[in-house]
């Protein structure tokens, strides 16, 4: 079981004011920061429900190439369908809109944006209808 996961990003701030308006719909807000001082490298910043951070961002050098997919569970489609629409208009690059995945199972509803370090970020939801 994974308790939270963590990825570079270039300019924190930027990255969390996209994080805030894209992960919103999904109830995930910014729980805590952390400033460099304490990091040992870049500002980091945990976004997370109930008081617990579980995506944490952290500014550091991002290599080329080296970019992250995160998936973030939706309670519904209709919730899959708003991430996608917030995302785009937080600044996030179509990657795929919403809709169904049967490649990956029966019920498989997801979108896709690459936020502004071109990391693959995902909504889905599993449950059918």
């Amino acid at each position: 079981m994974i308790d939270h996961v963590g990825m570079p990003v270039r300019d924190i701030g930027r990255a969390t004011a996209f994080y805030l308006k894209a992960l919103k719909p999904l109830g995930i807000g910014l729980i805590m920061e952390i400033p460099a001082e304490f990091t040992g490298s870049g500002p980091a910043a945990g976004f997370g429900a109930d008081n617990k951070p579980f995506f944490w961002i952290g500014e550091a050098p991002v290599a080329e190439g080296s970019h992250v997919h995160v998936a973030f569970t939706a309670g519904s489609r209709a919730d899959v369908d708003v991430f996608y629409q917030a995302a785009l208009a937080a600044g996030a690059k179509d990657n795929g809109a919403p809709g169904l995945r049967p490649h990956y199972h029966a019920n498989y509803y997801g979108a896709f944006g690459l936020d502004p370090d071109d990391n693959n970020i995902e909504a889905v939801c599993h449950a059918p209808d």
